[in-house]
């Protein structure tokens, strides 16, 4: 899709970036959370996808607020009012009269207070994991302020969107450079100030638009302050979803985008998962309930830590992709089953040493990729039934498996015919004992410490973002080495 260029609305002395995109019938304003660059963040593939889906049923403009992304700078933090004419400024620059806005974390509470000043610029509003106040010593106050200090290192990202730990290292490491090109360690610690100062709970009763509050039930930002603002408005509604990301394009995106696009146009319209050939592995402890038990709940968690890690840097060698967890359990794809065989026995091997045993699956099918970066269909049925069927230390594969690796060196040993749970019929596995061929080195791609290449980056999202965006989309599958062809 195109999401159109970076533009420019004046909004008095200050230049604000805006994009604007989509042909839907509702007007959309989209105001971002404490920090955004446009240019960097349609880069990524989650963002995209989150917004266009919002595109399929409106017009949308977004935009950076003064002092951050490609703004203009400014001293410190801006204060309500004052941010809030850029909501009016980009409003006017591509000519909605009224819109539905909807506010992203800080976002949110900028959003309010517009629609309680602008009710006739305002035909509802939408929060997304935000607050009307902060707590003094609250849990949250101390999170802000932790983060400050770390910023531009792409911890506060991962820290609000655990999801984010299923990515590829390169992305991981990207997301420094998002807060660095985002704003200065400076301008973070003043938007903290800044977010730490807020209480629109007055405003709450004068808003006449009705109000939407999405929440997940996990995520850092207090469920109850979704609750005080839908409880605070004349007409408000909260809706709780699963998951603890903070960020609304991390995790289940469909659950979130549909809970809006049904408040804003009383209806939604189901995406068809895309579909794609991909080698899926499941892996998880044997006996995990009573290793627990047998070693303690603190001496548990310190080892099932070292699992997740020796786990999570196997995936990044051998250029799989974490999609999610399941339990003390793992569900990665590849793009090829070789790299996934090896990754498993590596897996099995390296955790073993732990103690532990673990077990695997791998099969290769059709699955269907949903937009929240989720996979589902037969084929990881049958991936994750393949692995319950293996022993501990055992990497059990199906006969498509070993078919697809005929001549690459790997030995299998038959383990006979299975029926397995919910899939018709019976079906062979074969163990795998053994490879003859070494793993192929995994080209490593750009240095990483990246604040020498930031600038060069930044100009390279603004002037070829497509391209820019597969680069993206190929770092979001772990691809490194073709990463380092660009």
């Amino acid at each position: 899709m195109d999401f159109g260029e970076t533009k420019y609305a004046h909004a008095g002395e200050v230049d604000v970036a805006y994009r604007v995109f989509g042909d839907g019938p509702m007007n959309l304003v989209v105001v971002p959370g404490i920090f955004s660059h446009l240019d960097l963040f349609f880069t990524f593939d989650l963002f995209c996808d989150f917004m266009e889906r919002f595109a399929a049923f409106g017009r949308v403009v977004t935009f950076d607020k003064r002092g951050t992304g490609l703004s203009d700078p400014t001293p410190g933090a801006a204060q309500l009012d004052a941010r809030m004419d850029d909501i009016r400024a980009v409003m006017d620059a591509v000519g909605m009269d009224r819109a539905a806005i909807i506010g992203i974390s800080e976002g949110g509470p900028l959003s309010l207070l517009f629609a309680a000043t602008y009710p006739e610029r305002t035909n509802a509003v939408v929060v997304c994991g935000s607050f009307g106040h902060v707590e003094p010593g609250s849990e949250m106050m101390r999170m802000l302020e932790d983060g400050s200090q770390v910023w531009g290192t792409g911890q506060v990202s991962i820290e609000l969107s655990p999801g984010l730990r299923r990515s590829s290292a390169l992305l991981r490491r990207s997301l420094g450079f998002l807060e660095r090109a985002s704003a200065s360690p400076h301008m973070a610690r003043s938007l903290v100030d800044f977010v730490k100062n807020i209480d629109i709970r007055p405003v709450l009763p004068s808003v006449q638009a009705p109000v939407l509050a999405v929440h997940r039930a996990e995520e850092a930002i207090p469920l109850e302050y979704a609750r005080e603002i839908a409880d605070g408005v004349p007409d408000g509604r909260l809706v709780v979803l699963e998951g603890d990301d903070h960020l609304p394009w991390v995790g289940n995106t469909t659950a979130y985008v549909n809970a809006i696009e049904e408040f804003l146009t009383g209806s939604r319209h189901e995406v068809e998962p895309e579909r794609g050939l991909s080698t899926v592995l499941f892996t998880d402890i044997v006996s995990s309930t009573s290793q627990n038990a047998q070693l303690g709940d603190d001496a548990w968690r310190r080892l099932l830590d070292q699992h997740n890690t020796l786990v999570r840097e196997a995936l990044d060698t051998h250029r799989g992709r974490e999609i999610k967890t399941i339990g003390d359990g793992f569900l990665s794809t590849f793009d090829g089953p070789a790299r996934a065989l090896r990754c498993a026995k590596s897996i099995v091997d390296e955790v073993g040493e732990l103690g532990i045993a673990v077990r695997a699956g791998v099969h290769t099918g059709e699955v269907e990729l949903y937009p929240d970066g989720d996979i589902g269909g037969m084929a990881v049925n049958l991936g994750a039934r393949i692995g319950a069927a293996a022993g501990g230390g055992e990497v059990l594969v199906s006969s498509t498996i070993k078919d697809l690796v005929f001549g690459s060196g790997f030995r299998f040993v038959p383990r006979g015919e299975h029926e397995l749970k919910g899939v018709p019929g019976t079906w062979p596995l074969f163990a795998l004992e053994g490879e003859g061929v070494d793993p192929q080195p995994v080209a490593r791609s750009v240095d990483e410490h990246l604040g020498p290449l930031d600038r060069t980056r930044v100009r390279m999202a603004r002037r070829n973002p497509r391209t820019t965006r597969a680069i993206s989309r190929l770092i979001m599958r772990g691809a490194d080495k073709s990463l380092s062809q660009y």
